[in-house]
């Protein structure tokens, strides 16, 4: 199956990625295996220095573009851990970002993206009514537009994958399967990429929203289909358009796409808290869901979960944590 990357492109963006931070912790929380019935190890990219995996390939698209001297700023459209990613190693590679968000946005990660040095602004109904923004902008201000699925960044976004599976190997075997949410598809395509690095067998199993099911009824039909809306809580995983690229990968090299309900994502968060006292963002806590709901399937098994971040709003998550499901 054809990859974005190669072990030689992983040893580049690896330098990269730890010249900045170090690697995130993989635990298993014994609370939370005895909920889910499995030996469950947590990928904490919660505790990267912005609360998310999506640091990782921002630095090394950053410094790539940086050596093959590109001038100017750049333009992308997120729901607000990409726009982080891109105004840090913006920041640190002195390239001037600009940030579009679809109006009502987090508003805590507006204040961390603009605190970070990225012009935000804050235009569209939901992100990919954004993303076309962000295109019309680069155009009219001469910027490049930067997407948010690309082969630099899932460069970068495999290191986590890379630490996961080498550490539960040493551990005592390789994991079963893997849960990880979808949003673009950066996070799953490096784990894939990353599985078939090491000649793992590990299933990668793709999570979506129930109301952003775009990747789930592609998988199904083995194209891409466009909803119409992308209406959850979980705002990283809030498109209505699969990447092309993406999608090839994730029909190779997926074992299956769960669905999970706002209702389930939200009783996840609060396992989370409960069993080990992290923080998850909606789209943070979706891969737990998902092993939840297929717990009886995996039982007794060793399997991963990745908490992509927990960059969530302290006014949600306190409704949250009282019982709620919040509206959209």
């Amino acid at each position: 199956m054809a990859h974005l990357f190669s072990e030689q492109d992983f040893q580049h963006a690896a330098k990269i990625v730890y010249d900045f931070m170090t690697p995130t912790l993989q635990h298993v929380w014994p609370l939370l295996s005895q909920r889910t019935g499995c030996e469950t190890w947590v990928k904490h990219e919660n505790q990267t220095p912005t609360g998310a995996f999506k640091l990782r390939g921002g630095l090394v698209y950053m410094r790539i573009r940086n050596d093959g001297r590109a001038t100017g700023g750049i333009v992308s459209a997120t729901r607000g851990n990409h726009g982080q990613s891109l105004a840090t190693a913006g920041r640190r590679e002195r390239v001037p970002v600009t940030i579009v968000v679809p109006k009502g946005n987090s508003i805590e990660k507006n204040a961390a993206m603009r605190a970070q040095g990225a012009e935000l602004i804050e235009a569209g109904e939901d992100f990919d009514a954004a993303a076309g923004i962000a295109r019309d902008l680069a155009s009219e201000r001469g910027l490049d537009m930067m997407p948010s699925f690309m082969r630099e960044l899932t460069m970068g976004v495999s290191t986590y994958g890379r630490e996961l599976f080498t550490a539960v190997r040493n551990a005592g075997g390789p994991l079963d399967t893997v849960y990880v949410p979808i949003g673009l598809g950066s996070g799953i395509c490096s784990l894939i990429t990353q599985r078939d690095l090491l000649g793992l067998k590990t299933k990668i199993v793709g999570v979506v929203s129930t109301n952003a099911n775009a990747y789930s009824l592609s998988f199904r039909s083995g194209q891409s289909v466009i909803t119409n809306s992308a209406n959850t809580f979980a705002d990283g995983m809030a498109v209505r358009t699969p990447d092309a690229a993406a999608l090839e990968i994730v029909l190779e090299g997926a074992e299956r796409i769960v669905e999970v309900s706002d209702d389930e994502i939200a009783d996840a968060i609060r396992a989370y808290y409960t069993d080990t006292h992290n923080l998850a963002e909606g789209a943070g806590a979706a891969s737990l869901a998902a092993l939840l709901q297929e717990k009886d399937r995996v039982k007794g098994k060793r399997v991963g979960v990745i908490l992509t971040g927990g960059n969530i709003d302290q006014k949600l998550f306190s409704s949250i944590l009282a019982g709620n499901t919040p509206s959209v």
